[in-house]
């Protein structure tokens, strides 16, 4: 069965990564994993919650400045989208399901300690991670599963329209093959396939626990 291509790929600069699984805690603290397989693949994020897919296509028909860092009178602010963190409670299907996507795992551990908890407000915490790169490097999806203290909240199944994060929109170039393979990991087509003029086919599509994510096909 053939792999999906995720496409859209940009200049990459090697930057140091404001995650907690890329921070350096004390010694014996973290253990790192060997990560996956290679797919070979391209990968964008468009991370907007509202706005036209019109508008989509046309930023991604412009390519970035080498210079990530985005300069706005006279100040320096963003210089990329690193992450997104997702809490679940199972991290093997969860890897399992964005591996499948075309994802690689970076490597796994554990966090824990009170330089953690000072970042995130939870002293004590143990927290299990995966991160998951982009095939062309740009951004990563970092997995959680909370050991100490537990889950306290579960809005996995909200409804789209609930106040909040809603999902990551991922490019690729066959809708239909990437449905038909995550669907061998248990993910369900949020209503249908839509095309969007001779722009766009999108859909919402959650995966293991009901984790949304969007898909969607330039053919325009």
């Amino acid at each position: 069965m053939r792999s999906t291509t995720l496409w859209r790929t940009f200049p990459r600069r090697s930057l140091p990564s404001p995650s907690l699984s890329a921070a350096t805690p004390p010694a014996g603290h973290t253990h790192f994993v060997a990560g996956a397989r290679t797919r070979g693949l391209q990968f964008s994020v468009d991370m907007e919650i509202h706005g036209s897919v019109r508008a989509a296509a046309v930023r991604a028909s412009h390519t970035p400045p080498d210079d990530p860092q985005i300069v706005d009178n006279g100040r320096v602010a963003l210089q990329r989208m690193d992450n997104v963190g997702i809490v679940v409670e199972s991290l093997d299907a969860a890897i399992s399901f964005f591996a499948e996507l075309g994802l690689e795992l970076e490597g796994r551990a554990m966090i824990e300690g009170d330089w953690s908890g000072r970042v995130t407000g939870l002293r004590d915490q143990r927290v299990e991670i995966a991160m998951m790169r982009m095939p062309d490097g740009h951004g990563r999806i970092e997995l959680s599963r909370f050991l100490t203290p537990p889950a306290v909240a579960d809005h996995r199944n909200a409804p789209v329209n609930a106040l909040g994060y809603l999902r990551v929109m991922f490019a690729v170039d066959d809708l239909d093959d990437t449905l038909a393979r995550l669907r061998e990991h248990g993910a369900q087509l949020v209503d249908e396939v839509v095309q969007y003029e001779d722009v766009y086919r999108l859909c919402y599509v959650r995966g293991p626990e009901g984790i949304l994510i969007g898909l969607a096909e330039q053919i325009g």
